[in-house]
């Protein structure tokens, strides 16, 4: 048999070569993605740990509750007490009673935390080391907190509970309004039950957040978001969908064609559509309202309003003012550098303009009130609730229109 040609081995050879590339970068890439693979368990196992309290293992037994309340439901008092700090008192206080009850036999709330509003809100380093301190003293297997419904202080400070509680290795969750800035500022980080704005909602929502806590507390790992009920966290998971993409669009776009309903995996809010009011015919006969979202408060704010999130507004009688003195008004709005205008609060709301403008005869005359709040961090539900009962206000004093004055 005559031997092969050099023509005939040199293919040979650079094939040989070629498959062992192949097979060599075929298992250099699987290596690679084993460890990489190894080292998402092994950080996933690591943020579980944390989140559940170092355990591995589902636990079993009666979970040890540690419940966080604001200054009105653990019987402190109302707004006159916003101030008070981290207090503890023993078992369960207030709704602690329903939300033991809901958990069930296999719970128990231990302890109730109780805050301030105002003291969690504006001093958040110090009641974050206060809450840690607790925690580590009584040492839960859960801490529940709230819910706080529409209340904004009351979910920022839920909010601030949970996730100290996660970084002292205790699970934690929370319940509250999807527009409550609370949801808005952590819903990345800690589980939140969406709820009812008001606390008519209040069995509801604790029988939502029940059975999520139990397991959380036991160390079991939830679901996503859209099987077990808790606010979307913006976290993607990798798993199997069955079928790729372009066919799953594909299926969503032939229902759509077809009129057949549909769903996107896509999350979208439809922004809410507002049908302008009327123009006033006769502006040289019509009475004019301010309504401002700047913060404007009498000096000193003895109201004590809020410099965010209003929980309400302040009606202000100034019949007899040609203009706002910065001797008499100030800002006190979180949103803004309010040292420009205090030191003339008319650019917040232009008294002294509309009455050069009445004076002239361009307008009817200047309503006798002034409506004022921050509106900044206020959720869209409890803003839209500020503006009807203003409207509803001005409509009963006859006012034609009203300038609304925007940081």
């Amino acid at each position: 048999m005559p031997a092969p040609s050099a023509s005939a081995t040199i293919p040979r050879t650079i094939t040989v070569h070629i498959a062992v590339f192949i097979t060599t970068t075929l298992l250099s890439t699987w290596a690679i993605q084993r460890q990489r693979l190894g080292a998402k368990r092994e950080r996933d196992s690591s943020i579980s740990a944390r989140i559940h309290g170092g355990r591995g293992n589902v636990m079993s037994g009666q979970l040890r509750v540690l419940h966080y309340v604001n200054q009105f439901f653990g019987g402190i008092g109302g707004e006159d007490q916003a101030h008070v700090g981290i207090t503890v008192k023993a078992g369960a206080v207030g709704p602690g009673r329903a939300l033991e009850k809901a958990l069930g036999d296999g719970a128990r709330v231990e302890a109730t935390l109780i805050g301030g509003d105002n003291f969690v809100s504006e001093r958040g380093e110090e009641a974050s080391r206060a809450i840690a301190a607790e925690l580590d003293r009584l040492k839960p297997d859960l801490l529940v907190a709230g819910p706080a419904f529409g209340s904004g202080r009351y979910g920022l400070a839920c909010a601030l509970v949970c996730k100290v509680s996660q970084a002292q290795r205790v699970p934690a969750i929370t319940a509250m309004h999807p527009e409550n800035p609370g949801a808005s500022s952590a819903r990345r980080g800690i589980y939140i039950v969406p709820t009812g704005l008001s606390t008519t909602s209040m069995q509801a929502a604790l029988d939502a957040l029940a059975p999520l806590a139990r397991r959380l507390g036991r160390g079991e790992a939830l679901g996503s978001a859209e099987v077990d009920g808790y606010m979307p966290r913006g976290a993607r998971r990798v798993h199997d969908r069955g079928r790729p993409g372009y066919q799953r669009a594909l299926d969503m776009l032939l229902d759509k064609l077809h009129g057949r309903p549909y769903r996107s995996e896509v999350p979208y809010a439809a922004p809410e559509r507002v049908s302008p009011a009327p123009p006033i015919a006769d502006l040289s006969r019509a009475r004019i309202a301010m309504v401002t979202t700047g913060g404007l408060v009498r000096k000193g704010n003895p109201d004590k309003q809020v410099s965010a999130n209003a929980a309400r507004y302040h009606r202000h009688a100034v019949a007899e003012l040609e203009s706002l003195s910065p001797k008499d008004w100030e800002a006190y709005h979180a949103g803004y550098f309010n040292h420009i205008v205090n030191s003339n609060p008319n650019y917040i709301l232009p008294l002294s303009f509309l009455r050069d403008l009445e004076r002239q005869g361009k307008i009817g005359r200047v309503h006798e009130h002034i409506y004022a709040l921050p509106g900044v961090s206020t959720p869209v539900a409890v803003s839209a609730g500020h503006g009807r009962s203003i409207a509803e206000d001005l409509k009963a004093s006859g006012v034609d229109g009203a300038l609304l004055v925007a940081t």
